[in-house]
């Protein structure tokens, strides 16, 4: 009894560990984790603000592939504070009860989650903390009506700039109001004015011509600090949720993607045309280069001189 007791006010990762059913589960975890928002069904606790912390263990089924270092192969940590973001943004709510349910639902949406423990505490409303835990499993949602979550992540705006628009005064004009926009912001170059080294073979100048591309993303990134080189999707995700203007290294995500573009590495205009859709982009900006032949979402064209924005 007395193990019993201590076990129930463990951290989540030590109940994850003493209740672990039959089969090996890998498990991530939030420690910790302090939001300030207002929450409660009390009259006092209206109007105002508490400190709420979250402890968070999600079991997940062990990958059957080499991981690779991969972020996108893997549930990663900001899954599980983007499904508490996302529900504290939802709505008010009186109970913490809800809330635990809410986010526990969130997480086990995601592909890899097999079971999760979701611990909730108040921090200001006594001299300790008071919260509750709950413990859900994917069979949790088999008896429930429910539909998976619509998805978050915003509709960028996917800007292409060649090389002139890089070297040119303007540059940090652009970006300014490119940042003061509602919508997140990807920017797309093509190679460098020099011809990059030719192989004679498809595939690996497929390569070279794609290392060219995040070459030049560098040296747009060298221009100014606002622009972040990033290569993954769950680096983008991130990006476009936290107001980062990221510039696309497009080699993982051409590579590894499963409807890959259809085109020649070659042609960054079509290419960026593909990662306008891929990305579910609100549009796609030219300056200072034709627009593409085909795009799934809609195509602004400006000149490099001209352009505003």
């Amino acid at each position: 009894m007395t193990h019993e007791i201590r076990l129930a006010f463990e951290h989540p990762s030590a109940r994850a560990r003493a209740t672990s059913p039959d089969g090996p589960l890998d498990r991530i975890s939030v420690r910790d984790h302090v939001v300030e928002v207002e929450i409660g069904a009390f009259q006092a606790e209206r109007g105002t603000t508490q400190r709420i912390c979250f402890n968070v263990v999600v079991e997940v089924r062990p990958l059957t592939d080499a991981i690779e270092d991969d972020v996108d192969r893997i549930l990663s940590y900001d899954k599980v504070t983007e499904a508490i973001a996302a529900e504290l943004a939802e709505e008010r709510l009186n109970l913490l009860e809800t809330l635990a349910e809410r986010i526990a639902e969130r997480i086990l949406w995601e592909p890899q989650a097999v079971r999760t423990f979701v611990r909730i505490e108040k921090l200001d409303r006594g001299p300790g903390a008071l919260g509750v835990e709950i413990v859900r499993s994917v069979n949790d949602l088999k008896t429930k009506p429910i539909t998976p979550h619509a998805a978050t992540t915003p509709h960028p705006h996917v800007v292409f700039l060649t090389n002139t628009a890089i070297r040119s005064p303007n540059l940090s004009r652009w970006l300014d109001q490119l940042e003061a926009r509602a919508e997140p912001v990807i920017l797309c170059v093509g190679r460098a004015d020099e011809v990059p080294p030719q192989t004679g073979h498809r595939m690996t100048q497929r390569r070279v011509d794609l290392l060219a591309m995040e070459q030049n993303a560098w040296v747009l990134a060298g221009r100014d600090e606002r622009c972040v080189v990033v290569a993954t999707r769950t680096e983008l995700d991130w990006s476009m949720k936290h107001g980062q203007i990221s510039v696309w290294a497009p080699s993982k995500i051409v590579l590894d993607a499963v409807d890959g573009p259809g085109v020649a590495t070659d042609d960054p205009v079509a290419l960026a045309a593909w990662f306008a859709g891929y990305i579910e982009a609100s549009d796609l900006l030219m300056i200072g280069e034709t627009p593409p032949k085909s795009c799934r979402v809609p195509v602004l064209f400006q000149d490099v001189a001209q352009s505003g924005l």
